[in-house]
Parts: C-alpha cells; sequence; structure tokens
C-alpha cells in the first residue's frame, strides 16, 4: 500500500472527520489494520502533504530528516486514533518502508539524499534522530524507500537510485 499521511499519520490528531474535518482523515487506518497479518509492505507517501503531528505532539513538516523520522516511528510505535477511543497498534519493521519523490520536480517534500540517509540511519540505528526520540524503537528491518517518480529519477541522473542503493545495501 502506498497511501498519503493524510489517510494515516494524520487520524493521530483528526479521524473520519472529526472537529468539523475531512471524514476521509485516516481512512486507512482499519484497512491497514485489516490486512496487517497479509500486509508486506506500506510505504507512505512522505510528500505532497501539509505538517503532521508526530507522536511527540509536535508538528513535522516535509523536506528534511525529522518528518520521515516522525511519520515512520508512528507506524512501527502505533498510536491512538483520533476521537475513537482505538489504538492502531504498530507494524513489524519488516512491513514498513518510506516513500520519497525522487526528485525536486517529482513533488513537494523532495528531501535531499543525505537527510534521507539520516533518516534512514535514526530509524535503523537509532542514532542522529535530531531532537526526535524514537517511541517504537530502533528498526534494523526497516524495507527500504519507495519512490513513485522513476522518470524523474532518470532525468536527474539517477540521483535517487545511485544515492540510495549503496547505502541501503550497506545497512546490516
Amino acid at each position: 500500500m502506498a497511501p498519503e499521511t493524510f489517510f494515516v499519520q494524520v487520524g493521530y490528531q483528526f479521524y473520519g472527520g472529526s472537529g468539523a474535518g475531512d471524514a476521509r482523515t485516516g481512512a486507512y487506518l482499519p484497512v491497514i489494520h485489516a490486512l496487517r497479518d497479509s500486509l508486506t509492505v506500506l510505504h507512505v507517501q512522505d510528500y505532497n502533504s501539509g505538517p503532521v503531528m508526530g507522536l511527540d505532539n509536535q508538528y513535522h513538516t516535509m523536506g528534511g530528516p525529522e518528518f520521515p523520522i516522525a511519520m515512520t516511528d508512528m507506524l512501527k510505535a502505533g498510536f491512538s486514533v483520533a476521537n475513537t477511543g482505538q489504538f492502531f497498534p504498530g507494524l513489524r519493521p519488516d512491513q514498513i518502508a518510506i516513500g520519497l519523490p525522487a526528485a525536486v520536480s517529482a513533488g513537494n517534500g523532495y528531501t535531499s539524499p543525505s537527510d534521507v540517509q539520516t533518516a534512514v540511519n535514526c530509524l535503523v540505528k537509532g542514532g542522529g534522530c535530531g531532537s526526535y526520540a524514537l517511541r517504537g524503537g530502533t528498526s534494523p528491518a526497516l524495507r527500504g524507500l519507495m519512490t513513485w517518480s522513476i522518470n524523474w529519477d532518470k532525468y536527474y541522473g539517477w540521483e535517487f537510485q545511485n544515492s540510495h542503493e549503496p547505502f541501503l545495501n550497506a545497512l546490516p
């Protein structure tokens, strides 16, 4: 699955139209939960998003390492679903990947290779997390990275692929 943050993590703060919001907010949560035993990979699109509240109750914005750190940690740790009394249990690390635009032209929220790798190092090894403290612990079995925008990666000389493939292959 590759939903947007609006349909997953935003359910932490708003769900199903709570607070006169959009009724689709968090709509993927029951689907993900129902399929969790057969789900192979969930890579929420950590781009084309507004600021999203993380488990630290701070808003995180796209474009730097903190956004994928906070959004991915929510998927691993799980979270209370706003105004429902329900808890979305976290997924296994091997079910989670990070969705990103491959290049600056591919979508809002482009994150430089060095910032992506900072985020992955934080999530996998627990280091370099900045001010964010992982609630779900480290995830050495994190599934990896995903991009829809392979055409833009080609246009930009395969920066996404060439930067991240050796980095990911070198992880424990």
